[in-house]
């Protein structure tokens, strides 16, 4: 399986922007609430944790046969960030297949 890549997506409100490190700062206050953590556990990342997450995920997967896809979300009207968007796209067996995650922040 050739490796996928994430790309810019664009809707009438919203951005999906390839993930970077760079967006760490702005993403730790999205996602700063511990209500949602309710129920994956844990706590919300330092913008340090998150750029260290973030360098590791956008290096990609280590697996060739497995892409990690990432995006953060940007509402475009009010120039923010809302939210991040992921999918885990592998081999199957009629063709890839993908998982999708998404987490919005609680005031979105």
């Amino acid at each position: 399986m050739s490796g996928f890549e994430p790309e810019t997506i664009r809707t009438a409100r919203l951005d999906l922007l390839p993930l970077c490190v760079g967006h760490a700062e702005e993403m730790a206050e999205v996602l700063s609430d511990p209500a949602l953590h309710t129920f994956i556990g844990g706590a919300p990342d330092t913008p340090a944790e998150l750029r260290s997450r973030y360098r590791r995920i956008s290096a990609g997967s280590p697996d060739p046969a497995v892409s990690w896809l990432n995006w953060v979300v940007r509402l475009r009207g009010a120039s923010c960030l809302t939210g991040a968007a992921q999918a885990t796209v592998s081999a199957g067996e009629l063709g890839p297949t993908a998982e999708v995650a998404w987490v919005v922040g609680t005031p979105w």
